[in-house]
């Protein structure tokens, strides 16, 4: 029982989600919107080693002057699903938040 409860919690910790925020303008915090402009799935192969994605948030915003902030994040489920894969598949997802 305790080998199987250090596995349980081995596997919680390697489970960790991440997210890298880039924050481009500034504005005040009841002003920044809740909902990004647009969301989309980057698809990494053997964890993304070597592999870059890129997106341009000033075309998506109409302008570097609009663009809020940038994020990217893994979550529970992509890292599921990259576990399930062994690595092979470790998808992301990226947000761009513009001024409205």
């Amino acid at each position: 029982m305790k080998k199987l409860s250090f596995l349980a919690v081995v596997l919680l910790v390697l489970s960790a989600c991440s997210a890298q925020t880039y924050y481009v303008n500034s504005v005040p915090a009841n002003q920044e919107p809740s909902k990004p402009s647009k969301e989309k799935f980057d698809h990494f192969f053997i964890s993304g080693i070597g592999q870059e994605t890129e997106s341009d948030a000033a075309e998506i915003c109409g302008g570097a002057d609009k663009v809020i902030k940038v994020t990217s994040q893994m979550s529970f489920l992509n890292g599921f699903v990259g576990f399930l894969s062994s690595g092979i598949y470790t998808p992301r997802v990226s947000k761009i938040y513009c001024k409205d």
